[in-house]
Order: C-alpha cells, then sequence, then structure tokens
C-alpha cells in the first residue's frame, strides 16, 4: 500500500518531498529553463519587443489567462470531500483560489492595453497560428486526465515558469518605464501579481499532487505526471515561439521534448 504524503519540513524546499517528485522536478528543470531563458523576455527587458510581436504575446496567451480559472474548476469537479486527504487538501485551494485567477484576468487586460495593446483586440483579435499550444494542453489534461496530472501540468508547471519570468520582466525598470506613465502601476500589476503571488502557488501545487500520489506511486503514474509537466513547459515554449515567429524554434522544441 502506498504510504501517505504529510508536509513536515519547509514547503518551499524541494527536500521536503518524496523522492519521486525531487526527480520529477529535476528531470523537467531543462525545459523549466527553455521558457525562463526564452528571448521573448530578453526583447522585452530591455524594451525592444515590437509592437507586431507585443501584440501576439498579448493575443496569444489570453486564452490561457482567460481559462484559467476553467481549468481549476475541471479540477475541482474530480475532487470529493472526505474521500482522501489530498481531496480535502485540493478542494479547499481550488475553491480558494478559482476567484484569485478571475482577477487576474482583468490585470492581463491592463497589462495590455498599458502596452499599446486594446482591449478589444485581446478579447476578439485572432491569435498567431499555432499560439494555442498551451491553452489546448491545459484544457485536454485538465478536463480528461486524472486530478493529480491536471494540476501538476497547469498549476505546478504552468504557474511554476510564469513565475520565473514574471519575475524577470517585472524587475526590468527599462521595461516598467517604457510603458505610459499614467496606468502604469494598472499596466504592471499582473506582472507584479505573479512575481510574488506564484512563488508559493506552484510549491502548494505540488504538495497536492503529492498528498494526491502518496510517497510510494507506481512507476508509470510518476512517468506520467513527468510526461505532463514536461508536456506543459513544451507547450508554453512553442506558444511563445508562435507569437514571436522565431526562425530555427523547432529543432530546438524537439530536443527539449525529447
Amino acid at each position: 500500500m502506498n504510504a501517505r504524503f504529510e508536509l513536515t519540513g519547509p514547503q518551499m524546499d524541494i527536500n521536503s518531498y518524496p523522492l519521486w517528485a525531487q526527480d520529477m522536478v529535476s528531470s523537467c528543470e531543462d525545459a523549466r529553463r527553455a521558457i525562463v531563458s526564452h528571448d521573448m523576455w530578453d526583447l522585452m527587458i530591455a524594451a525592444k519587443l515590437d509592437p507586431e510581436a507585443t501584440r501576439n504575446f498579448m493575443v496569444g496567451v489570453w486564452p490561457v489567462i482567460e481559462r484559467f480559472p476553467g481549468y481549476m474548476a475541471h479540477s475541482l469537479l474530480k475532487t470529493r470531500f472526505g474521500r482522501s486527504p489530498g481531496d480535502d487538501l485540493a478542494r479547499r485551494w481550488l475553491v480558494r483560489n478559482i476567484r484569485v485567477e478571475q482577477n487576474h484576468a482583468e490585470y492581463w487586460l491592463n497589462w495590455a492595453e498599458s502596452a499599446g495593446v486594446s482591449r478589444e483586440e485581446v478579447l476578439n483579435g485572432q491569435p498567431p497560428k499555432g499560439s494555442q499550444a498551451l491553452a489546448d494542453w491545459c484544457e485536454e489534461v485538465s478536463r480528461h486526465d486524472s486530478l493529480a496530472a491536471g494540476i501538476a501540468a497547469t498549476n505546478y508547471a504552468v504557474e511554476g515558469a510564469t513565475g520565473d519570468w514574471s519575475q524577470i520582466v517585472y524587475e526590468s525598470k527599462e521595461y516598467a518605464e517604457s510603458l505610459p506613465n499614467q496606468g502604469r502601476k494598472a499596466g504592471l500589476r499582473w506582472l507584479q501579481l505573479h512575481a510574488a503571488y506564484d512563488d508559493t502557488h506552484p510549491w502548494e501545487a505540488l504538495e497536492i499532487v503529492c498528498s494526491l500520489l502518496g510517497t510510494n506511486p507506481p512507476v508509470d503514474q510518476v512517468e506520467h505526471i513527468k510526461e505532463c509537466v514536461r508536456r506543459s513547459y513544451v507547450s508554453m515554449a512553442i506558444t511563445l515561439d508562435r507569437c514571436m515567429d522565431v526562425a530555427g524554434t523547432y529543432r530546438t522544441l524537439r530536443e527539449v521534448a525529447a
């Protein structure tokens, strides 16, 4: 019988988690680094991202922002109160945070407007071809896969990598000063919240995943969770690539996926 997991050490210390989770995080680190080191952020923090790429980014990533409460709602529907400590932990956490994600959608629109992309364009503009990769994957895994897989792929992987890159951009004085002074504070609100908020949020998600699977789950379950996390990172990279239309990216993505 698989042993129950209970967090006893610091939540934000990977050594507080089962060995299988430590291995999963380590084995996916290369794919996560590909997000953090993406060319999008280098251009953005230098205030050199051109208007077309800025528009593509705001419009192309919007489906993920807009649907994120929905992904979490799919996960919530899979919980059953009293079935297990992991279910109860997931249920409380999801209920508490779904409304928070709704507020983040409004903050994204404020950021887009501050960056020169109208609300109307974000809501109704045509996203770049292929930029739906991340939104489609998050919808698939949260709707059709297990509770643990959905939370690992979205709340751990997507939000974790987002916390990494949003902090890089938020800390750039040059980028902040590239936004109009009027409305700048509101325009930076999404970045500000994710640079801090997502610092703990993915760790909370990882705790839930470990509580659901226990300390020694079957190998095939661990491999599946690992595959879902990696696919989230690769899908995010594809979405960013399509927003920038960077030449020669796909060979790199195939290498990361392998």
